[in-house]
């Protein structure tokens, strides 16, 4: 769907469209009344002046993504027109400007053409250009729909967003990038959504293979005697188990003149039955998400080029599927990673920090100044954050501040969680260097200690995105299902990245 920003001539009276968008405050605390935004006088002339009235008739109260229709009785070029609430003025944020122009594409399903004057909306230290942004991304995400398998769809039959008001080419550029980034969430969402049955792991690499074609990133795929052959125990481990046979996928960014290396790392577990330590079947179904990191990995690098990233990026994507059989891990099995170390198989449901373990130790050996993993880890982590916020763990306090502010920047909610060294005994193995569970307690901690053992003294984050990975309901530019989370995180980091200070 496009989005195009208008020419500054275009008065919102003037614009032919299905339906003309336009912003109102939340209620100032003088007043107590929303306050009107840009557009609204001229919906305001069309009701003959009574615009407030029938706010407060219908209780609207300008709330972020509160909506509400109104007739314009074909006093206006476009026929029919809607109020959008975006929260009080220059209080709002960027991600309240997201939600709102997701709720806008939602209402707007049933109509082909919407014109919106929510690029004037502008939050305090925000410039137009981010807000332009803002718009496109949550209009685009909040049309997503995933309907591939239904016998009779029912797509949106919006067809373009048209922004008006003045633009210029800071304006332009940011609506691109938007679409850019939304286009790589979609992607994600797509891959997440789709049965395991479709999506084993040579299918995802070939995939990545399409989505990088002309886009400026270089794909290797190692196979199963490969991945043998350089030692990495933890993905052939796991993935002995099931028929269909495990790869890793490597991609590589190099733009001319890049001097700093980025690496991303995402858990790829198409399918998680919990292998022998099998889960209960209730809820199996959404293990089909359980390689939302790797699909988030993959989405990410595919806008490297696009945006003009200028530094290197480096991304491994281990594919697994955890199965139980005759050929699967069991527990008190003992495997050997890339770096040297073995890891105790106490539970073969604790597989995604086994698969990380190699290509965490892969990316330290690529010299990489700088890691992200990306990864559906733990249980623990969604009951002590829940289902929208995600674990932010990590060895270099600089590098978790820069994580955590480019996650903060896009609105992609985490919360930093600790890495205790007391809790490195919980790992400790009687027959090998570390076992792949700790115990009952701080769960998504001890698999955070797991996993550092694998990064060396290299910056390193680790978010757990076990909750936010999936939503249980549509909210906000969020749909039920898979969502995307951590693509727009991973880009607004590769795009400032420098060398972080170890």
């Amino acid at each position: 769907m496009p989005i195009t920003v208008s020419s500054s001539a275009t008065a919102p009276e003037k614009v032919v469209a299905d339906l003309l968008a336009v912003p109102v405050y939340a209620a100032a605390r003088k007043s107590g009344k929303p306050v009107l935004g840009a557009g609204c006088d001229v919906v305001n002339r069309a009701l003959g002046g009574g615009l407030m009235r029938f706010i407060d008739e219908a209780g609207f109260e300008g709330k972020p993504g509160e909506t509400l229709a109104v007739p314009t009785n074909g006093k206006l070029a476009a026929k029919a027109a809607i109020l959008i609430g975006v929260g009080e003025a220059k209080k709002g944020t960027l991600d309240g400007l997201r939600r709102a122009a997701a709720e806008l594409a939602k209402k707007s399903h049933t109509v082909g053409t919407v014109a919106t004057t929510l690029l004037d909306v502008t939050p305090d230290g925000v410039d137009r250009a981010a807000s332009a942004q803002a718009v496109t991304e949550g209009a685009l995400l909040g049309a997503y729909r995933f309907d591939t398998y239904k016998s009779e769809p029912k797509p949106s039959k919006l067809k373009k967003v048209v922004l008006l008001g003045k633009s210029s080419p800071a304006v332009s550029a940011a609506v691109k990038r938007g679409q850019v980034i939304a286009g790589a969430v979609a992607w994600s969402r797509n891959l997440q959504n789709e049965p395991a049955l479709v999506k084993p792991p040579e299918v995802i690499a070939k995939l990545t293979q399409q989505l990088m074609r002309g886009k400026g990133v270089t794909v290797k795929v190692f196979d199963e005697a490969q991945l043998e052959s350089m030692g990495c125990g933890g993905i052939v481990g796991v993935g002995q188990g099931s028929e269909q046979r495990p790869c890793l996928v490597q991609m590589s960014y190099k733009p001319k003149g890049a001097t700093a290396t980025l690496a991303l790392v995402g858990k790829g577990v198409v399918f998680d039955t919990g292998g022998i330590s099998i889960k209960p079947a209730d809820g199996m179904d959404a293990m089909k998400t359980d390689m939302s990191g790797a699909a988030a990995v993959i989405a990410a690098m595919s806008t490297l080029q696009e945006l003009g990233v200028k530094c290197n990026v480096i991304g491994f994507a281990p594919l697994v599927e955890n199965m139980p059989s005759g050929t699967a891990i069991r527990p008190g099995d003992v495997l050997r990673h890339r770096n040297g170390k073995t890891s105790e198989v106490l539970n073969t449901d604790a597989e995604g920090r086994l698969i990380l373990a190699d290509a965490l130790a892969l990316a330290v050996e690529a010299k990489a100044d700088a890691i992200i993993d990306v990864a559906t880890l733990t249980g623990a982590c969604v009951v002590a954050l829940g289902e929208k916020i995600a674990g932010l763990m990590g060895n270099n306090d600089k590098w978790n501040a820069e994580v955590r502010r480019a996650a903060d920047e896009v609105g992609e909610s985490v919360w930093p969680l600790p890495l205790p060294p007391e809790y490195e005994k919980m790992i400790e193995s009687p027959v090998a260097d570390i076992q792949n569970i700790g115990g009952r307690w701080g769960g998504a901690l001890t698999a955070g200690l797991f996993l550092q053992h694998f990064v060396s003294d290299t910056p390193w984050v680790h978010l757990d995105i076990a909750g936010p990975s999936r939503a249980p309901s549509a909210e906000g530019y969020v749909q039920k299902g898979g969502t995307g989370f951590s693509v727009r995180t991973l880009v607004e980091v590769a795009e400032t990245f420098t060398k972080p200070r170890k």
